[in-house]
């Protein structure tokens, strides 16, 4: 099957920053992202959830531990990872949420509507 979206990121960091994800977390992320490329952003929970405001969160479990990476999509079919972290507690941070919440409106200030 071919893909239709395109997996892009934010800034090389993030790239470098999930590429050092221990290997359980590592390898749910390519298959999950694999999936988003094939059938859209939106796959669903438990793998997928939305945040509110374009904002959208890849739920990663493995036995290393629990992972989140934030995204957002933009037109032309692609999705942008803005940031990612790997959870010490429950509750995901606010910082966190809120540096995804800002790369979010920069990456949607910057899209350009043909």
């Amino acid at each position: 099957m071919r893909n239709l979206w395109i997996v892009s990121f934010y800034s090389k960091e993030i790239k470098q920053e999930i590429e050092k994800f221990p290997r359980g977390i590592l390898a749910k992320y390519a298959r999950l992202t694999t999936m988003m490329e094939t059938y859209g952003p939106y796959i669903g929970m438990p793998h997928t959830k939305h945040l509110g405001k374009g904002l959208i969160e890849l739920r990663l479990k493995a036995i290393e531990g629990i992972g989140r990476v934030f995204y957002t999509t933009v037109y032309k079919n692609e999705i942008v990872i803005l940031h990612s972290i790997i959870k010490k507690t429950e509750k995901t941070p606010q910082k966190d949420l809120n540096v995804a919440y800002k790369r979010l409106m920069e990456v949607h200030r910057d899209e350009k509507i043909t």
